[in-house]
């Protein structure tokens, strides 16, 4: 035990990590669901307004923008070790750069929102197929189950709208995109660190911003027709997507396995779906909600915990 600390006080810190670890568990995957849902509406609000990589350099300004203040009032410890910044900044090109950047093209290209949504929820397939060879995690019967229903129901939902309207390009932009999603997750899984949020995502972000930076001027000579919708979808995705959304997802990482965690993604296109639908007003087909009912059985099944976890878990 540390000089000047109380067994007391272990008990209390120890009871504290157990409570917030709870909390995420329980309240992370519903804020998450929400708010990365929404992206894709914002995202093709945005677009309207501005190139696709433009508008990506904007959202990771005005982040930057809310993190280095907040860095400089909190002074959030930085990664001491040279492997650390490593995986930072293999996290932030994977994620940041090449997962967002081609979300943007493909949409641009003509790939409906959730077109992409659909291809996107392929990742926890991918993820349980890599999973038990690079990170040593078991993926039983239940929760394969459990993927084969949230990827049929997100995919009836899809079909139902009618909506997969897409070119070639459009297509390979959106699979680069959940390729990148996917080696990002099994990353993160395998060499994440426990680094502290505000100083990992100042770090992540200003990786994206300047590698990004160049090449959007170079090819859209930084296009931008600041408007009212452009300036709330860049506030709704940098705040809601990139800050809240991104530190969530890999928190759940690091405190979960990679399998469960990703089937959430099934959950991504009906939600997206119906927040177009508020949004937008594009309507969802009677087919439509059977899906949604489909992909949330389905993630429910794939993210539920079975008893030998649960035990070890009170321990």
């Amino acid at each position: 035990m540390p000089r000047g600390t109380s067994a007391a006080g272990v008990i209390l810190a120890g009871m504290r990590d157990r409570l917030n670890d709870q909390l995420l568990l329980r309240l992370g995957p519903v804020i998450f669901i929400v708010l990365w849902s929404g992206g894709f509406t914002a995202v093709r609000l945005g677009l309207l307004d501005s190139g696709p990589l433009t508008f990506l350099v904007a959202r990771y300004l005005l982040v930057l923008a809310v993190l280095a203040p907040l860095a400089l009032a909190l002074r959030p410890p930085f990664p001491e070790r040279r492997a650390v910044w490593g995986h930072l900044v293999a996290v932030a090109l994977l994620i940041q750069v090449l997962y967002f950047a081609l979300i943007n093209i493909s949409l641009e290209l003509g790939t409906s929102a959730t077109g992409v949504a659909l291809i996107a929820s392929l990742q926890p397939v991918l993820v349980a197929l890599a999973v038990p060879r690079l990170t040593g995690e078991q993926v039983g019967t239940a929760r394969w189950a459990g993927l084969a229903l949230g990827l049929g129901g997100a995919a009836l939902v899809i079909v139902t709208r009618g909506d997969i309207r897409a070119s070639p390009l459009g297509v390979m932009g959106a699979a680069g995109a959940l390729l990148a999603i996917t080696t990002g997750t099994l990353y993160e899984r395998r060499f994440g660190v426990d680094a502290h949020p505000v100083s990992a995502n100042l770090v992540q972000f200003a990786i994206a911003f300047l590698v990004l930076l160049p090449v959007a001027y170079a090819v859209e000579r930084l296009r931008l027709h600041p408007t009212l919708r452009f300036g709330a979808a860049l506030a709704y995705l940098a705040l809601a997507n990139s800050l809240i959304s991104i530190t969530l997802l890999l928190a759940m990482i690091r405190r979960g396995d990679a399998a469960r965690v990703s089937a959430l993604f099934f959950l991504v296109p009906p939600v997206a779906g119906l927040i177009a639908l508020l949004v937008l007003g594009e309507r969802m087909p009677p087919l439509g909600w059977v899906g949604m009912a489909i992909a949330a059985a389905g993630v429910a099944l794939a993210t539920r915990k079975n008893p030998a976890q649960v035990e070890a878990a009170k321990q």
